[in-house]
């Protein structure tokens, strides 16, 4: 069996990205990491290249600036990565995401266990968005609680703005979400713990993708009802790049709810009422005979 990961990376350095600690992350359990490095305006390809593992392998690209539909150009980059993996799975890891140590080994039992039925063409994670700082996550049927990471590299796949996949039907006319088996392990996303000056920049550069203005960010903008206190460990590579804040993120008291943030505290009471998950997902379980 092999495992590939790949990621897509622009300006990852100057955007506030833990990208290098993403990459590391996983490197223990696959086989190759294709890295695909947008043309950027600082030091993302040679801090990659200072890894210096023997299993990266890096593609440069240049970003089509004149594609501003859907985030579509996101689509591009990551399909670009995938269609060079030549693993029997690809796993893709966005550059604020990073795997924990202790639960390396269940990615792996995932992948082979799963190997030989071909039902499962992906395998999802749970996972933890973490929030204004390091001791603090989101819960809320707004933000996903679960995705696919690693997809079959047999079947026919693309992500339309590179975040989720689609599943390529016979007739190429119609796609679907993947089927897919969990892992049993998370993913810790700490795209929201940068500060704020780095998340603005990005969202300056990046919005015109989706033909979208940049909005100001302020991180105390949120309902402070979905904020939670993390009682785990941080996987030990991202320990360093965290900021040393304590107790839990606090909201601003005077914070006004959105129609969106009414919606979903809405569905949170009803997740709390019937035991039910609302989160979107962006794909079918299979529920093993």
């Amino acid at each position: 069996m092999k495992i590939s990961a790949f990621t897509f990376i622009k300006n990852g350095t100057i955007f506030g990205f833990p990208y290098t600690e993403s990459i590391r992350s996983v490197l223990p359990i696959v086989d190759e990491f294709v890295v695909n490095v947008g043309v950027s305006d600082d030091d993302t390809l040679d801090r990659i290249r200072q890894i210096n593992d023997p299993k990266i392998r890096i593609i440069q690209s240049h970003w089509n600036d004149r594609m501003k539909v859907g985030g579509y150009v996101y689509g591009q980059q990551k399909m670009i990565a995938q269609f060079n993996c030549t693993g029997d799975w690809a796993f893709y890891l966005e550059g604020d995401e990073i795997v924990h140590e202790e639960e390396l080994t269940k990615i792996v039992d995932a992948c082979r266990t799963h190997l030989d039925d071909e039902r499962i063409e992906a395998l999802t994670f749970d996972y933890y968005h973490f929030y204004g700082n390091a001791n603090s996550y989101l819960d809320s049927p707004g933000w996903y609680r679960r995705a696919a990471r690693i997809i079959r590299n047999s079947i026919r796949t693309t992500a339309p703005d590179g975040l989720f996949w689609h599943v390529l039907t016979d007739n190429n006319k119609v796609s679907r979400y993947p089927k897919s088996a969990h892992t049993g392990a998370s993913i810790y996303h700490y795209g929201w713990v940068r500060s704020e000056e780095a998340m603005n920049r990005k969202s300056e550069n990046v919005q015109k993708y989706w033909n979208k203005n940049h909005s100001r960010i302020d991180y105390g903008e949120i309902d402070q009802k979905i904020v939670r206190e993390f009682r785990g460990s941080h996987p030990a590579v991202i320990r360093d790049w965290l900021p040393k804040e304590k107790g839990l993120f606090r909201a601003n008291p005077g914070h006004i709810l959105t129609r969106r943030e009414k919606k979903h505290r809405l569905m949170l009471h009803l997740e709390r009422w019937f035991g039910m998950e609302l989160s979107k997902k962006h794909f079918d379980r299979v529920t093993r005979e």
